[in-house]
Order: C-alpha cells, then sequence, then structure tokens
C-alpha cells in the first residue's frame, strides 16, 4: 500500500471519529510533545508564507479559439497537446491501478461497506479472506479489488504543466490578468487575520501560487467557475464568504479558500503522480477509480470538484462543458501551455551539502513530510540547532548547500535558484525556512556553496522550536525527498522514509541517524 493512498484514506477516517480522539489529534497539532530528556518536539508542520511580487508577461493566452484577454488584445496559439486520453495497453493499465484502501468506521458492517463501493457482500469477504461472523474494528483496513469500482471520466482538463507552478507559468501576470477582468476580484482586499496585513486579491492569488507551488491560472479558473469573481463585478452574496463554495467554519475568506483549494489540489496531484493513486469520491455520489491514461494534473481537478459537487453537478464540471470551458474562456486552451516532461528522465539530482558549519552537531527532527502543507509530496526534513531556544533565532548559521541565487526571501522563506534563471518555476531550487528575518540573505544574492543563509527561527509558518525546514523543487514539482529517481543526497547521506510522515532515516556507508522530535545521540548528525 503506497503511503498517499493510506494517507487519504486514514485523513477521511479521523474526519468521523469520536470527539475525543478529534480533540486529541487537535492537541497534537497544535503543540509538540515533549520528548524523553524534556526538549519539545521540533519538527514543525510547515504552514509557508510566500511572495507577493508578481512578473510581466507577454500575452499568450488561448489556441485555435480567438479570446479576448483582457481587456482588448486578441491572440491566438497552436494547441500543444490534447483534452484525449493517451492510448495505453489495456493489460497493463489493469494491472497498475491499485486496490482501493478502506479503513473501517465506528458503526460499519460488512452490508454497509458493500454497498458504498457497489460491490457484492461475499466479494468483499473472499476477497479479504474475512469470516462473515467476525468482529469489526475501527482502523483496520480493507482492499476493494480495483476491478469492481466504476471508472471516473476520460477527458483530460489540464496537462500537468497547469497544475504546477512551474514554466508554462513563469511570463503569467496576475496581477494584469485580474485587473483586466475588472470583476469583484480586482477591487477585492481583505486583512490577514493572522498578520494583519492587507492584501489585494492578485496579492493572494500570487501568494498561493507560490505557497503551495500551484498554478495561478488553474486557481483563478476555479475561483471563476465558483463564484464568478474574476469577471462579474458583483457576485452572488451567498459568494462572499466561501468563494471557493467551501462552507465550513475556520475557512472564511479568499485566502483560507484557496489555501484550502491548492493544498487539496495537490494532495490529488502528488498521490497520483508518484504513486498512479487516487479513487474519486464525489460527494454524497460514487468511488470511482481513475480513467485509464488521465493525467495526474486531470486528476487533481477531478478529485477536487468532487469534494464539493454531487454526482450531476460534478459529471458536468468535469466535463467538457465544466471547468474545461471556464479555463479556455479565460486563458485559451490549457493545453496551449503544455510543457512536458516537467521532470526529465535522467534528471539527476543536485548534490547538496548539510546546511550547517562543518563540524556542527545538528539533530535530524523531521523525516519526509510536505513540502507546503500536508497535500504537497514529502519534500521536506526538518534540523534543529544544537542551541535550545526555544522560538527565537540561534546564533548557529543555516548555510547554503549549493551554489545559486536567492530569488525569494520573506517571512520566513529562502528560495535559492541552482541554475540562476531568477525564476523559482523553473530548474532545481532549494527551499530554507523558518529563517529568521535579522541577517537574512536578501533576494538577488548570489550564494557559494557555504555562505550564510541566516539563523534558524520558528519565523514563518507553525513552529513550536526553532529548526531549518529543507526541501526541493524541480520545475516547480516538490520532489518526494525519498524518491529512488531523484536521492535527496545530503554529504552523502541518503534519505528514505518509513512510510509515516516524519519518520525517516539519513543513511551513510553503515551510519544511520533517525528522526526524532528532540536532541539525543539516535539524531544527532555532524557536519564533518
Amino acid at each position: 500500500m503506497n503511503k498517499f493512498s493510506l494517507l487519504f484514506e486514514r485523513r477521511k477516517l479521523l474526519a468521523i471519529f469520536t470527539p475525543v480522539i478529534a480533540m486529541t489529534l487537535t492537541m497534537l497539532a497544535c503543540a509538540r510533545g515533549v520528548g524523553p530528556d524534556g526538549n519539545v518536539d521540533l519538527r514543525g508542520r510547515v504552514t509557508l508564507v510566500g511572495p507577493t511580487e508578481v512578473v510581466q508577461q507577454e500575452v499568450t493566452p488561448p489556441a485555435s479559439v480567438e479570446i479576448i484577454v483582457p481587456p482588448t488584445v486578441v491572440v491566438t496559439v497552436e494547441v500543444v497537446g490534447t483534452p484525449t486520453p493517451n492510448a495505453i495497453d489495456a493489460e497493463e493499465a489493469a494491472a497498475s491501478v491499485p486496490d482501493q484502501p478502506y479503513f473501517i468506521q465506528s458503526g460499519d458492517t460488512y452490508a454497509l461497506i458493500a454497498e458504498r463501493f457497489a460491490i457484492p457482500v461475499d466479494v468483499l469477504l473472499s476477497y479479504n479472506d474475512l469470516d462473515p461472523d467476525g468482529v469489526l474494528y475501527a482502523g483496520d483496513m480493507l482492499l476493494i479489488p480495483n476491478d469492481v469500482l466504476p471508472s471516473g471520466p476520460t477527458f483530460k482538463l489540464i496537462p500537468d504543466s497547469e497544475l504546477v507552478y512551474g514554466p508554462a507559468a513563469v511570463s503569467f501576470d496576475i496581477d494584469r490578468s485580474v485587473s483586466g477582468y475588472a470583476g469583484y476580484l480586482a477591487s477585492f482586499t481583505e486583512v490577514d487575520q493572522g498578520t494583519g496585513e492587507v492584501r489585494t486579491g492578485s496579492e493572494i492569488v500570487s501568494l498561493v501560487a507560490r505557497r503551495y507551488s500551484v498554478n495561478p491560472r488553474l486557481l483563478l479558473a476555479l475561483l471563476e467557475y465558483q463564484s464568478g469573481w474574476l469577471t462579474n463585478p458583483s457576485p452572488a452574496e451567498e459568494t462572499l464568504t466561501y468563494p471557493m463554495g467551501q462552507v465550513e467554519g475556520g475557512r472564511e475568506g479568499l485566502l483560507r479558500q484557496l489555501s484550502n483549494t491548492a493544498n487539496e489540489l495537490n494532495a490529488g496531484f502528488y498521490a497520483h503522480y508518484y504513486d498512479n493513486a487516487v479513487t474519486i469520491n464525489v460527494a454524497n455520489g460514487p468511488i470511482l477509480t481513475v480513467a485509464d491514461g488521465v493525467n495526474a494534473g486531470t486528476v487533481a481537478v477531478q478529485r477536487y470538484l468532487g469534494l464539493y459537487y454531487e454526482e450531476g453537478a460534478w459529471q458536468q464540471s468535469v466535463s467538457p462543458e465544466g471547468i474545461y470551458t471556464t479555463f479556455s474562456q479565460l486563458f485559451g486552451n490549457p493545453f496551449s501551455y503544455t510543457v512536458d516532461p516537467l521532470v526529465p528522465e535522467g534528471l539527476g539530482s543536485p548534490a547538496l551539502t548539510l546546511p550547517w558549519t562543518v563540524g556542527e552537531t545538528w539533530f535530524f527532527t523531521g523525516g519526509p513530510h510536505g513540502g507546503w502543507d500536508s497535500g504537497s509530496a514529502w519534500a521536506s526534513v526538518d534540523f534543529a540547532p544544537p542551541s535550545q531556544v526555544g522560538c527565537g533565532a540561534a546564533p548557529e548559521w543555516v548555510i547554503a548547500s549549493a551554489d545559486g541565487i536567492v530569488v525569494r526571501s520573506e517571512d520566513g522563506a529562502v528560495m535559492q535558484d541552482l541554475d540562476r534563471d531568477g525564476n523559482e518555476q523553473t530548474g532545481w531550487v532549494v527551499f530554507y525556512m523558518h529563517i529568521d528575518a535579522e541577517g537574512r540573505v536578501p533576494v538577488g544574492t548570489e550564494l557559494k556553496r557555504g555562505d550564510r543563509v541566516g539563523h534558524p527561527s520558528c519565523e514563518g509558518g507553525f513552529s513550536s522550536g526553532t529548526h531549518l525546514h529543507f526541501a526541493r523543487k524541480y520545475n516547480g514539482v516538490w520532489i518526494s525527498a525519498d524518491d529512488p529517481r531523484l536521492p535527496f543526497n545530503l554529504d552523502g547521506y541518503q534519505l528514505s522514509s518509513t512510510g509515516n510522515e516524519y519518520d525517516g532515516y539519513l543513511q551513510r556507508g553503515d551510519q544511520s541517524v533517525e528522526a526524532w522530535n528532540g536532541r539525543g545521540e539516535i539524531n544527532a548528525v555532524i557536519r564533518n
């Protein structure tokens, strides 16, 4: 069973557990535990903060259809790619679709589970070698055969390059697009309840796109499809609090709505991209397998819309007349922006050093986990400095792991561009998070391996203890820290995961260091 499938199903299961369990989980998420040596858990689950600047673009929307790009420029471009499935061998496709895991929930019976998946009870029992008179335990996992679930739509909605904030979006000017359509979003402002900062609508879209590395064209198209905010100066009143249609407590406002959207899009994308996983749960409707040949970007959008639309409306939303048409009317055929492949075969990983000074001992406090919130690939690892400063800035320095130019430096984040083209959407970039404002390297600085980046702290996002959150992206794709094709090599240490978020190992020769949420011999790493 792959880690992403397990993560999604467990997340779904936990949502219906008892209030006592839910309260316990909330406490664990808000405050780190105390290790046996009395130290706080230094793993920080990160809600990251990104920049708000935008870049200039040459106008390059549509394909084969004339579109008026805001406000009056008419352009056409050649269509590249196709919204239809690629040919695929039927036997190979069937073999590649994983069985669907299902974690038993309180109140379940075999009959209810079988009804949920539209399969005979005897098939469920025999496939899992179950006794029909046996006891069900909440949390136990069953497997649903992949050949009994109905298949989702075959129509491709977007290429993968329109899901990630990668090369296809380098020249996209968010502010120009938003202001050109002159809808409600163009004059919208919102106060960030956490920081008190006032942001415009285009700044919020830019912020979310960079935080999650999700394409801003897709975010704008989904916002328009859900509420009409991009083109309608006076959208329906019910959309003003929940513009993405996520009517849930704690998700009021555009920033929270778009952030959740980007996180859920990432969740679907990376599960399919890395593990060919993801079933689509349609609200109050069927559970579907992904159709043969459908790409990860399309799966992500299908899955996201399934969270909020019941079956009839969902089928419409993922048809050629749904979100695909909205996107095309705004920006042209999404496949005209195709960049394929995003991550070429045989790419190779950059050789990186441990990001601290030679001779110092830091602590491996977090194995592979989300690069940016819980939905992204497990691209990040955490290291804590030797100084125990609570949540203050440590005196030790985070140092550059490679040569490259700084393209982002704010709100605790430093993004280093290794190909030096000035864009974090292209090529390899290295991400350093929780870097204190005092002493943090500014944008435009050419860093050589070993140069100072800044002091580790708790700045930016959530962190209950000073540490460094460290990750990689390539062409806007969060690269999993335990991806065997692109190993995260740090001074010869290779990262591996146990399949549980935050758990993992650094291994170099016969030396093995285990991630742990404190400071001790078990997770000490000396740079020599």
